[in-house]
């Protein structure tokens, strides 16, 4: 109960800007290395890659001056168009992926983000449950019916974790064009009863290396809520 009534508190504080410049510099952090990383995989689309890093990269030292969570709010959607104009440098044509499509998804990446994305928003609302933190109230997200906001907080610096998993079952070929389909019954593309198999088996041993960070992110989060600590919520 005190740690519900001190979350409950800071939202809104100085403590929510404090958390919310953190979060999103740890997005934005990832998703350079990730643009980085993959410029030096694929020599052909280095400019592309490298021209959107460093737009991310100038996006994360602007948000750590942020004064409002509104303004990190605008930085951060500035980096994402950047980032997500970019990311299809890194997957072949034949996938069809032009950019960031959540509803409904229309190419396999954008079914596998999505995807992946569900799943690890559940793991954090889940930890966020078994410490005794509330999901639904958050510091960067607002507050709105039906969404877990704390949950959507403490996901952001995990997308570029998750970005990386999805460009690797595609690297590697885990997963391919003809493992999605569309139909009728299922608006947008999404993978097909055979695939859906393998990729939760894939993601529960991916998932498995790092509960343990989830854990300890939210202990630490609980830990600077009801002692105004120092600890690191993310990296």
């Amino acid at each position: 109960a005190r740690l519900r009534i001190r979350q409950y508190a800071e939202q809104g504080g100085v403590l929510a800007l404090e958390l919310a410049t953190e979060w999103v510099a740890a997005k934005l952090n990832g998703q350079a290395s990730l643009l980085r990383e993959g410029a030096e995989a694929r020599s052909d689309q280095r400019g592309v890659l490298l021209r959107a890093a460093e737009i991310v990269e100038d996006t994360c030292a602007k948000a750590a001056e942020a004064d409002t969570v509104e303004r990190l709010r605008g930085l951060e959607g500035g980096a994402a168009a950047a980032y997500f104009g970019a990311l299809p440098a890194l997957f072949p044509p034949s996938l069809e992926f032009e950019g960031r499509e959540r509803r409904p998804p229309r190419d396999p990446v954008n079914a596998l983000l999505s995807l992946t994305y569900t799943m690890v928003h559940w793991e954090w609302v889940r930890e966020c449950e078994v410490i005794g933190l509330d999901p639904l109230i958050g510091f960067y997200h607002e507050v709105d019916y039906g969404r877990e906001s704390l949950a959507c907080d403490l996901l952001e610096p995990f997308r570029p974790i998750a970005d990386r998993w999805v460009w690797e079952l595609f690297r590697t070929r885990q997963f391919e064009r003809r493992d999605f389909a569309s139909d009728h019954d299922r608006p947008g593309c999404s993978l097909k009863k055979g695939a859906r198999g393998r990729y939760y088996q894939a993601y529960e041993q991916w998932m498995a290396q790092h509960r343990t960070h989830l854990r300890e992110t939210v202990e630490a989060l609980a830990r600077r809520l009801l002692h105004d600590g120092s600890d690191v919520v993310s990296q």
